[in-house]
């Protein structure tokens, strides 16, 4: 995986993780690499979360432990080449992340897209309930996953504003790691690198029974088949 690179992995995968974890630029990175005598090229950095990063994503998958049946769906806008984009995202009762879609409408075939993603992934459970806004597209694509049978045909859908205040407080984390990168430049970069800002999130809220910063690193070592 790290074969004719010009560093070694140890460096590459710090420099990924750190950048996918703090609210930092390719710039304040490099700075930080210059500092510990490291002359790395910002534009270095960048090709290594492109490409890293939804290795991290595929791998982290497996270790992942089971989400709650009660999910909550919602949107967020992430700037992409100076235009909003839409995030869907869903967390279950518990804060757990269940997965996430990156598309650049916000309509019924994005959000077919995100259930279907979700359903697919090995850790999450076909729901019981399914809160959302009232926007119609979602709840079109809702009734129209339980009609092809990928979700269940009691699956309760309602709209509460209350009860996902989970996933608004749980936006705050992926913006606050997105605005200090000051957008995307193409739709491409944009998804690679919310995959390993996701896969971060997970970790750091202990979905991979992880709680300290030395079983952190020996997990993505592991992923990444250096350990």
């Amino acid at each position: 995986m790290f074969k004719w690179k010009q560093y070694q992995h140890e460096i590459i995968i710090l420099c990924v993780r750190w950048y996918l974890k703090y609210p930092l630029s390719y710039r304040n990175l490099q700075e930080m690499m210059e500092e510990r005598g490291l002359f790395l090229s910002h534009t270095t950095i960048f090709r290594w979360v492109m490409e890293y990063s939804p290795i991290l994503n595929r791998g982290l998958r497996k270790y992942l432990r089971k989400t709650s049946d009660s999910w909550r769906v919602d949107e967020t806008y992430i700037k992409v080449n100076g235009v909003w984009t839409y995030l869907y995202r869903a967390v279950d009762q518990c804060g757990d992340t269940i997965d996430f879609w990156l598309s650049k409408n916000r309509d019924k075939v994005a959000a077919k897209n995100f259930f279907r993603k979700a359903l697919r992934s090995p850790h999450n459970s076909n729901p019981r309930v399914i809160t959302t806004d009232k926007y119609a597209a979602t709840i079109k694509a809702i009734k129209n996953e339980i009609r092809l049978g990928r979700l269940k045909p009691k699956t309760k859908h309602r709209s509460s504003k209350y009860m996902n205040n989970i996933i608004e407080q749980d936006h705050r984390h992926i913006k606050r790691i997105t605005n200090s990168m000051l957008g995307f430049k193409n739709f491409k970069s944009a998804c690679a690198t919310i995959q390993g800002i996701e896969s971060m999130n997970m970790i750091r809220k202990g979905q991979a029974n992880i709680f300290s910063i030395s079983a952190e690193v020996g997990l993505i070592n592991q992923i990444f088949y250096v350990a």
